[in-house]
């Protein structure tokens, strides 16, 4: 049965400077704000502010509302100031991956980044592949083939016309904005599909073959790379007179990982949230035939870790289909949801929560209905009616899939595989962590929904009070104790 690990014992360490942290966590559905101050020589981290988040459609494709989300972050970093005299020590941001900022000579945006759903990457997928090679690519990055990754979104704009320019990702983007050094952090960048396994640089070869410039790029650091001191409008604030800036491991996926307080080689984890990363933590890319034919990714984590896992379609199959029965006027509470799934019985056909027309906006009830048609299963009403019997089937669906995808990891991986930690938002779903134990066979272990923001302060410790290179395994070290002292 699932239950909540316990806190691993750790040394009362204090830091040498108290002053607070801020943690910036941005959601494809929320974005976040948060604090954390020391009360007696006790951490205690706060959530200062929230806005939600999601793309808009515009003329031209599906857009992320860029200013908005600056704008409430902003807001967020002064609430924070209010609210400690101690001055703030540090910001470090995290947040989802392979979307970026296009920018012009003055560092100033040409416009709002392009949503990773948006369909144009499927197009620019299909013909940069009938010109570079998916497996001498696979090779190349260890990366899952996904039409969302930034390689295609930068062909798109190649399809486009748009000419080169120099880009960030959203996370590195904010932190630039306020002060910092422009850069792309080693967690997030892999995800780009554009980074070599073997040197942890820009992929010559990739650029070249694709026609994409590779002086538009970024330098790579390392997460726990310290990139200068807070500047402009926000710097005027007493508490932000000598603020530094930090690189965390800004995919948050990474950080999510980085924010787990276990110990041992026997753990799994599942990141949680609108997508589930189930997979384990090793010390170096797996990618051989079997990790390249069930399409896992190595994505780069902290103190030189790698994260091997798959992308598996999560909550947003559920919270899709509460935007369809919204606009039927059911709005139900996920208590309720949940509730009256687990009266179900166990559906006799499960789904492939990977389809990939389960990946697209809108309509999920009718969507999922088309595949079980085409399984020859019985279908169900695309009415509030089947909420219960539809929630039900997704959340043993992906249990199953968690599964699947952890039997190959331990395959691959060779490790012996007892414990799954589940952190993220989805971690607070009991009948899934239920339905994930029953699954597996594996305990399943509870962690904080906010594991991002964990990950993110103990990064920030870690730089700001240890002593090792942020790219070596002492410094994973150092964020495992911090992580513990956090939790």
């Amino acid at each position: 049965m699932a239950h909540t690990e316990a806190k691993p014992k750790t040394e009362a360490r204090v830091p040498k400077d108290t002053r607070a942290l801020v943690a910036v966590d941005l959601g494809a559905e929320s974005c976040r704000v948060s604090l954390l101050r020391w009360v007696d020589g006790v951490p205690q981290h706060t959530l200062v502010h929230r806005i939600a988040n999601g793309p808009v459609q515009r003329e031209d494709g599906l857009h992320w509302p860029l200013e908005q989300i600056v704008q409430g972050m902003e807001e967020g970093l002064r609430k924070a100031a209010e609210l400690v005299p101690e001055g703030i020590r540090s910001i470090a941001v995290d947040g989802w991956a392979v979307d970026y900022v296009r920018l012009d000579r003055k560092g100033e945006p040409l416009a709002e980044p392009f949503c990773y759903r948006d369909p144009r990457n499927e197009a620019a997928e299909r013909a940069l592949h009938a010109k570079l090679s998916p497996l001498r690519m696979r090779e190349i990055t260890g990366i899952q083939q996904m039409p969302l990754n930034t390689l295609y979104q930068l062909y798109a704009d190649k399809l486009a016309g748009l000419p080169p320019q120099r880009w960030l990702n959203l996370p590195e983007y904010l932190l630039a904005r306020w002060g910092a050094e422009p850069v792309a952090e080693f967690t997030n960048a892999t995800h780009t599909q554009l980074v070599e396994t073997h040197s942890h640089q820009w992929s010559r070869e990739i650029f070249r073959d694709a026609g994409l410039s590779i002086e538009c790029a970024p330098r790579i650091v390392p997460p726990g790379t310290l990139l200068g001191k807070l500047h402009g409008p926000l710097a005027s604030l007493s508490a932000y007179a000598d603020t530094e800036l930090i690189a965390p491991a800004c995919h948050d996926t990474a950080s999510a990982i980085a924010g787990i307080a276990a110990g041992g080689d026997d753990w799994a984890y599942i990141s949680s949230g609108t997508w589930s990363l189930v997979g384990a933590l090793t010390l170096e890319a797996v990618n051989g035939p079997t990790a390249r034919a069930e399409n896992f990714t190595n994505l780069g984590g902290v103190g030189g870790t790698n994260c091997f896992h798959k992308n598996v379609n999560g909550m947003w199959l559920l919270k899709q289909c509460q935007d369809a029965w919204a606009q039927q006027g059911y709005t139900p509470h996920i208590a309720e949801l949940l509730a009256a799934a687990e009266r179900e019985p166990a559906p006799a056909v499960l789904l492939d929560v990977d389809d990939p027309d389960l990946m697209r906006m809108g309509e999920m009830p009718r969507r999922i209905n088309r595949q079980l048609a085409a399984r020859g299963a019985a279908t169900l009403p695309e009415t509030p009616e089947s909420a219960a019997p539809l929630t039900s089937l997704i959340l043993h669906s992906l249990a199953a899939r968690y599964a699947q995808v952890l039997r190959v990891v331990a395959e691959e991986t060779g490790k012996d595989l007892r414990r799954v930690f589940i952190v993220g938002g989805g971690c607070q779903n009991q009948l899934l962590n239920r339905l994930t134990a029953q699954a597996t066979g594996m305990q399943v272990c509870c962690g904080s929904p906010e594991s991002s923001t964990l990950g993110n302060f103990a990064v920030q410790f870690a730089t700001l009070e240890g002593e090792a290179s942020a790219s070596s395994l002492a410094f994973r070290d150092e964020v495992y104790h911090w992580a513990s002292r956090l939790a």
